[in-house]
């Protein structure tokens, strides 16, 4: 199976953008609005003509986020779940990036 493309301004291997480039910064995710994965909510506002839409709690089962380090996907719950580590590979995420979890998913 084949990694998703990511978008993103100045997009880096592991999906790390101009807007988040910490070596944490790994976690691309599949908006709900177009099915398209993008580094962050900045670049998908840069790059999209459309508004972003939050994935209801309905649908957390579906994949939503992406280990830029591996190339897992995972779906909401599981991203939600996984303490900041890639359930793959390890790697580690941004503890920050909880702060925005309510642009991308509904809280």
């Amino acid at each position: 199976m084949s990694r998703p493309d990511v978008k993103g301004v100045d997009l880096d291997a592991e999906s790390r953008c101009r807007h988040y480039r910490s070596p944490r910064d790994i976690v691309a995710i599949r908006m709900r609005c177009c099915g398209v994965h993008y580094a962050c909510k900045d670049c998908h506002e840069a790059l999209a003509d459309h508004a972003i839409a939050v994935w209801p709690r309905s649908e957390w089962d579906q994949p939503a986020a992406l280990c830029g380090v591996c190339g897992h996907e995972m779906s909401v719950q599981e991203y939600l779940g996984c303490a900041e580590r890639c359930p793959a590979c390890a790697a580690e995420f941004n503890p920050g990036c909880r702060h925005h979890h309510r642009f991308y998913f509904e809280m």
